[in-house]
């Protein structure tokens, strides 16, 4: 019995080493794995020839009567490309799997019914794809725009059909599953306003003061190049315990209002100071108990 097994290893080491000593077996390797270097090679090239495709496609179009904004050819190229990768690398799979003799047909038949199976389970999938599809097609929000979705708020930096991401301002990277966007407000398709509160002490003639401030606001349109128009002083605001506010609107490019209030509250503040208007202060008013009168101090 041991003499047996004994021959029987001796056998299949023997039969084993006969098939590396076989030239056809090495030849064949050789040639798989040279098939599989040239698919994925031709691959890689198909996959870079046809992103420069998609980036001169759009660039033909803005020379044309059809061109779309930045925006939405940004989200749409970008979802071009990784549509074209997975088209490309999921026939390069197929390929390799033919090289080694793999009955594609089968695989893939087998494939559809698996994933119908896949389909009825995955609802929350199917939901995340339709719903991306819808917010590409309604160009709902694209790469680029600055947006709130629930409790995120941020700078959209990919559109997917499964998932968006959304950069915000302190640099976190938000990733939402498509199918749980509800609702979307999107500070980047229109222009957006600026407002300005300007304090002046009620000692100040405040005609004058509308007067000195219109003065400056004539000359905004040529400083700042976000604004769209002329600021306009739209008057009183309010009147404080020891102010009245003035209020300045600006029309400015999408999301640039912040900058552009900051630039004018220091230029209007500047100005105001070169014709000698001081900000307000509190006062305090203490009553004397040995007189009537009052005296007013500065605080």
């Amino acid at each position: 019995m041991v003499l047996s097994e004994k021959t029987f290893t001796e056998k299949g080491i023997q039969k084993l080493m006969n098939k590396l000593q076989d030239e056809n077996l090495w030849l064949n390797i050789g040639e798989g794995i040279l098939k599989i270097v040239i698919i994925l090679v031709i691959a890689n090239v198909l996959i870079r020839l046809g992103k420069v495709a998609i980036h001169n496609i759009f660039k033909i179009r803005n020379l044309t009567p059809l061109n779309t904004s930045t925006r939405r050819e940004d989200t749409l190229a970008r979802l071009l490309e990784n549509i074209l990768t997975y088209v490309v690398y999921f026939i390069a799979f197929m390929m390799i799997l033919s090289v080694f003799h793999i009955d594609v047909k089968a695989l893939l038949a087998g494939a559809g019914i698996v994933g119908l199976a896949v389909g009825f389970g995955a609802q929350s999938l199917v939901k995340d794809v339709i719903t991306g599809f819808f917010i590409i097609f309604e160009d709902q929000f694209s790469v680029g725009d600055h947006v709130r979705i629930g409790e995120f708020e941020g700078t959209v930096e990919t559109i997917g059909l499964r998932t968006t991401k959304i950069k915000s301002w302190t640099g976190e990277v938000h990733i939402i599953p498509n199918g749980n966007i509800l609702e979307v407000t999107n500070f980047s398709i229109n222009n957006s306003i600026a407002v300005v509160d300007i304090n002046i002490p009620y000692e100040e003639n405040i005609d004058e003061v509308q007067r000195i401030i219109n003065e400056l606001l004539d000359t905004m349109p040529d400083q700042y190049e976000e604004l769209v128009n002329r600021p306009e002083l739209l008057g009183v605001q309010m009147l404080g315990p020891t102010e009245v506010t003035l209020r300045v609107t600006a029309e400015t490019l999408p999301m640039q209002h912040f900058g552009v209030a900051r630039k004018m509250r220091k230029d209007i503040r500047l100005y105001l100071d070169q014709h000698g208007i001081q900000i307000p202060y509190p006062k305090m008013v203490m009553y004397s108990k040995d007189s009537v009168d009052t005296k007013q101090m500065g605080v």
